[in-house]
């Protein structure tokens, strides 16, 4: 690890562009290597290579040039696992317009809220679901944006995406000039769901993909022989973690399942099927397919699996080892980054660790004082930028020059995450600045006892808030979504209590348990523990 953190190097080429030096380069190359293997849930299945999906890149970039998307225009796309998904960011991207990815969930609301923070001027939009409905209702309020353009059918109203790309020229010459882009110039903005608020627009440049080599061929294991599958949808960060960069700078292939409904059986049948050989999920899809008993399938393939997007339940690690033989390996990011903390190929997993920090990211933990924190305290996680802004991490915060250099300044990028480091240098989850429960004197993080609770076979789901003491400051609520078969009693709440008291620390245990039917959640499924806080203020009041 020492070796691959001091000899790691990124050559930063003059004005790179993604679409253009990688994808035209390995469709010149590798003309009929398979770039993209696609599938659905109703049995259609595409094997793009790289030069036949460069074909469709170079008619869909033509397509947008003729409606008027010119270099710097806002782009939003909500096009789910589709294939039109990457034929439309690597064409926004040798255009140089913006790309705003964004998921298919996405309320009226939600819609007037992005077009009017980023001035979007085109929408592309799945004809699935409801999507483009809540685009429709929302252009009452939305005057930017010009065109809407649907991908896999037709709408009133609407541009028919593969009627439109089929007429254009299969050749894109790079642009020139003023056209031309930068490595400084925005390439991708993300609209972040935090846990209050509405959401921030992080925006990335032209230099964002290469952030993505550690991720795709070190943490990954991409190499040209492999099919990687990252489950996230397109309209997330993850995506760009999973289905993108990384992957297709490796020289590897991209496995996509276009599907709406999250079946394990359906999963694991298709890394048999097509020999997935690497595969990145958070740990609930894990949770689910050890419980479809892994060994009725052929997963033989595999030779790498990571998981991002929530911390590693210890359990959910050791099951899939003894099921699998593979050691689950955790990374760590945000959507302002790429991974920043890994744990890599070389170094011995410890279940439950983050991993140690990526090549290019000085991390380090900030106590409340903004003193540096030793080995066993805990801490925010900081960025170090003093030396310079890793390749990879975002320019700043869209239009809210004041938020950026509130999480950005002097030096350092603060994270609000929090964690602590052992003495080997090993990083260790503990929550959201905002969620850390100060009780008694002991600073107690909702993952630590979410974990202990998730090892009980009632648990379903859990959320660990504080409750405001009189004595202790705070004491540890625990908010629980239980598992079929299992009823609320105030029997269920002692075994709870004594369970944590002997899987964590006992000061950790939750003195409050309260059962519900779901919990409240983002827009992209993150646990919103400030609504639950407020709520139980709301009832003292």
């Amino acid at each position: 690890m020492e070796d691959f953190v001091q000899n790691f190097e990124l050559v930063t080429p003059e004005n790179f562009n993604f679409a253009f030096d990688v994808m035209d380069e390995l469709a010149a190359s590798q003309p009929d290597k398979v770039a993209l293997r696609w599938c659905n849930t109703r049995g259609e299945a595409r094997d793009f290579t790289f030069a036949s999906l460069m074909r469709e890149v170079n008619k869909t970039a033509n397509y947008f040039v003729s409606l008027g998307i010119r270099k710097g225009d806002m782009v939003m796309l909500i096009l789910k696992r589709h294939y039109q998904f990457w034929y439309s960011i690597l064409a926004l991207h040798k255009i140089g317009a913006v790309a705003i990815p964004a998921t298919h969930m996405l309320m009226r609301h939600d819609v007037e809220y992005r077009c009017a923070a980023a001035g979007i001027r085109m929408i592309v939009c799945t004809a699935e679901g409801t999507a483009a409905a809540s685009v429709d209702e929302a252009m009452s309020a939305s005057p930017s944006v010009e065109f809407k353009v649907m991908a896999g059918g037709r709408r009133p109203g609407w541009l028919d995406f593969d009627e439109g790309i089929a007429r254009q020229s299969d050749t894109f010459p790079r642009p020139t000039g003023t056209a031309a882009t930068h490595n400084e110039d925005t390439m991708l903005i993300y609209f972040t769901s935090g846990t209050t608020g509405e959401p921030k627009m992080v925006a990335h440049d032209f230099l964002y993909p290469l952030g993505h080599i550690a991720t795709g061929v070190y943490w990954h294991g991409v190499t040209p022989d492999s099919l990687h599958w990252t489950v996230a949808d397109t309209g997330w960060g993850k995506a760009a973690w999973g289905k993108l960069y990384g992957q297709w700078i490796g020289e590897g292939a991209v496995m996509v399942y276009d599907y709406d409904k999250f079946v394990p059986a359906e999963l694991l049948s298709l890394i048999a099927k097509y020999h997935v050989t690497s595969f990145c999920a958070p740990p609930t899809i894990y949770r689910f397919c050890i419980k479809e008993d892994l060994r009725r399938y052929d997963l033989s393939s595999l030779r790498r699996c990571t998981i991002a997007g929530e911390p590693l339940n210890p359990e959910v690690y050791n099951q899939f080892y003894e099921l699998t033989g593979l050691k689950l390996r955790e990374g760590f990011g945000q959507t302002e980054t790429t991974m920043s903390l890994a744990t890599f190929p070389w170094m011995e997993p410890r279940p439950g660790s983050m991993g140690v920090p990526a090549p290019g990211y000085r991390i380090e933990l900030l106590n409340d004082e903004g003193r540096l924190c030793q080995a066993g305290e805990v801490g925010q996680i900081v960025i170090n930028t003093r030396f310079g802004k890793p390749n990879g991490m975002f320019k700043g915060y869209y239009r809210d020059e004041a938020l950026t250099e509130e999480k950005w300044h002097d030096g350092y990028y603060y994270t609000g995450d929090m964690a602590w480091r052992d003495e080997d240098g090993y990083y260790w989850f503990v929550g959201r600045a905002d969620d850390v429960i100060k009780s008694s004197g002991y600073r107690i993080g909702p993952f630590e006892v979410e974990s202990a609770l998730l090892e009980h076979p009632a648990v379903l789901e859990t959320a660990i808030t504080g409750v405001p003491d009189e004595i202790r400051g705070a004491v540890v609520k625990a908010t629980v979504v239980l598992a079929k078969g299992y009823e609320p009693s105030e029997a269920l709440k002692k075994e709870l209590q004594e369970h944590v008291k002997h899987t964590t620390a006992p000061y950790k245990y939750p003195r409050i348990i309260e059962f519900v039917d779901e919990l409240p959640k983002t827009i992209s499924g993150k646990i919103r523990r400030v609504q639950i806080r407020e709520s139980d203020r709301k009832k003292e009041e």
